[in-house]
């Protein structure tokens, strides 16, 4: 008896820590999405509703450079591909329509996405492509009691915080990152200077590109790679953006950790307000009134958590957790 308590112990011990790396995980995937729009919305006010897209773009162009020559050199040239594209972008589509207002932009990037969405699946189809994990990064890392955590997951994660690493030294150890934040504020004196501030503001479209172009080639194999991959994760994204502080990349970092962690956990727990009830003796017949409701368990909530988290925030913090302006 007391060596099956203690394996029902260990089970629990299990659950939680495999659900809290996957949560992790999935959270810095969430953050090399977000911080890309996080940048471009601090440092331009342009709020890119084609970001998702981007992300989509990532992951086809190192399909098919993986397919060519391989998957470290798509690592690579995938987000500079994209990070290019969103250059041409911002300069001959985003910023002939800044002039005319905020408005415009956001029609501009919305009609955008769907454009990309429709040149992808002339392209690529409107089926998933096979494309898949290296080999050298496939297998399991370790093992905790009977569940083990894939090396790719891992390399997820390592990826996430050396971007964060050189997001984070580029903006504040390097004269570009300098001159970056001085024309956020100060764009008169920064072009009084020699600084060509429009071609500041493209790099930083172009790097926040790159940055969601990469986070495609690391999640496109890790989950599918399909035409809607876009639709499924670019609502998560303003999400993140909102909860963790409008312009703020240290709230974009804590929200993404906060909905990966919440989500991964979520799917997991087949618990009920039934049973939370039952627990204190309170029984509820099949035909009382919410009955329906209250049998709803929380891994069925589970994909409307995160949208209320929004809700909650936008009415109690509408800065946001981390951030300095009004949502």
């Amino acid at each position: 008896m007391p060596q099956h308590a203690g394996t029902g112990e260990n089970g629990h011990v299990e659950f939680t820590l495999i659900s809290l790396l996957n949560g992790l995980s999935y959270g810095l995937l969430l953050f090399m999405l977000s911080s890309g729009l996080t940048l471009i919305f601090s440092m331009m006010g342009v709020l890119n509703f084609a970001h998702a897209s981007f992300y989509m773009i990532g992951a086809y162009f190192a399909y098919s450079i993986s397919t060519a020559i391989g998957f470290w050199p798509a690592l690579v040239l995938a987000p500079l591909a994209v990070g290019l594209l969103g250059a041409l972008v911002e300069r001959y589509g985003l910023r002939v329509v800044h002039k005319y207002g905020h408005i415009p932009e956001l029609l501009f990037t919305f009609g955008l996405s769907y454009v990309i969405v429709e040149v992808v699946q002339l392209i690529w189809g409107r089926v998933a492509v096979p494309y898949s994990i290296p080999a050298e990064l496939q297998g399991s890392l370790f093992t905790l009691y009977t569940t083990t955590f894939p090396i790719y997951r891992a390399f997820m994660m390592l990826v996430a915080i050396l971007m964060l690493a050189a997001i984070y030294f580029t903006l504040t150890r390097t004269r570009i990152g300098l001159v970056i934040q001085a024309a956020l504020t100060h764009p008169q004196m920064v072009e009084a200077l020699g600084h060509n501030v429009p071609r500041v503001f493209m790099w930083v479209f172009a790097g926040g590109c790159a940055l969601a172009g990469l986070a495609g080639v690391i999640g496109g194999n890790a989950f599918v790679t399909e035409p809607h991959m876009a639709h499924a994760l670019g609502s998560i994204i303003f999400v993140v953006v909102v909860v963790g502080g409008m312009g703020s990349l240290g709230g974009a970092l804590l929200a993404s950790l906060l909905i990966g962690v919440l989500q991964t956990f979520a799917v997991a727990l087949d618990f009920s307000l039934l049973h939370a009830l039952a627990a204190i003796g309170i029984n509820i017949n099949t035909d009382a009134p919410g009955y329906s409701v209250l049998r709803l368990t929380i891994s069925q909530v589970a994909p409307i958590l995160p949208y209320l988290l929004l809700v909650l925030i936008l009415i109690f913090r509408p800065k946001g957790l981390l951030g300095k302006r009004d949502a």
